[in-house]
């Protein structure tokens, strides 16, 4: 699944009930995700890792949603030519 696709999927998901949460309340629970990653990380717990990872996507997903950026095509543009 390419990035594009996964924030279709996001988008086609939950746009609507991110959209009534709103922006703030939305980015609110990315950091939660963050957080919960940084807790994973800090366990050494594989499977939660992952879980956590998947979790952080997703919610980073829906926030680009809500602000109209196309994600794959924002790393492309920074990350196509990395300096040497």
């Amino acid at each position: 699944m390419r990035i594009r696709e996964a924030q279709q999927l996001i988008r086609k998901t939950y746009y609507e009930k991110d959209r009534s949460r709103g922006l703030y309340a939305t980015f609110a629970w990315l950091v939660e995700e963050v957080g919960e990653l940084a807790n994973a990380i800090l366990s050494g717990d594989r499977d939660n890792m992952e879980e956590e990872i998947a979790d952080v996507l997703a919610w980073l997903l829906s926030v680009a949603n809500l602000l109209g950026i196309d994600v794959e095509k924002a790393f492309i543009k920074k990350y196509s030519n990395p300096p040497p």
